[in-house]
Order: C-alpha cells, then sequence, then structure tokens
C-alpha cells in the first residue's frame, strides 16, 4: 500500500474554500448553454450591441437580453452606453482566454 499522507496533507491545506469551489462551478454552469455560448464567442471576436447579437443568433431582443443579464450577472460581459444603445464586450482577458482556451481544446485533433 502507498502513502500518500503527505500529498493528501499538502492537498487539505491548499485545496480552496467550498465557497469558492462552489462559485466556480456555478461559473462553468454559465458556459453550458448553447445561446449563452454563442454571445461569449460573437463577444470575443467583437463589441456588439443588442440589435446586431439579435441578428447574428436569429434571436428576438427579450431573449437575448435575458441571456446578457445571466451573463452580467456572473461578470463575464459588460455594457458599455452611447446613447440609447448599449454596447457589450467581454469583461476581461480571463473570460477571453477560457473562450479561447475552450475552442481550441474542442477543435484539436
Amino acid at each position: 500500500m502507498h502513502d500518500h499522507s503527505a500529498l493528501v496533507k499538502h492537498m487539505v491545506e491548499t485545496a480552496p474554500d467550498e465557497g469558492t469551489l462552489k462559485n466556480l462551478s456555478s461559473l462553468f454552469k454559465v458556459f453550458g448553454d448553447l445561446t449563452r455560448m454563442r454571445i461569449l464567442y460573437a463577444l470575443s471576436r467583437s463589441e456588439m450591441c443588442v440589435c446586431a447579437l439579435c441578428e447574428f443568433l436569429s434571436m428576438d431582443q427579450s431573449a437575448v437580453s435575458h441571456q446578457l443579464k445571466v451573463l452580467k450577472d456572473n461578470r463575464l460581459v459588460t455594457g458599455r452606453r452611447e446613447g440609447k444603445t448599449v454596447y457589450y464586450k467581454l469583461s476581461d482577458a480571463h473570460v477571453a482566454s477560457i473562450i479561447l482556451q475552450g475552442y481550441e481544446h474542442v477543435t484539436e485533433e
């Protein structure tokens, strides 16, 4: 039998708390929706207004706005107002990196 006590002790000492892991789990659930993933991918390419996202997704504005709210609530996208129009983009480079790395992973052979 192997002695894993040092490894297990290290893991216990360095593992994130349950709250952090719960937040991480919730974040990945947000990525589990195809519509939200399409929005995130589009915004990884360009800042877009709701009208452009609706046209790209072939969806009505209320459905897209609902998904954008979920993404904003999870700090994945941010918006800036220009007159009556709100332009959305990814919140930061971390979000772009998650999208890019995920895309590269699923398309590699």
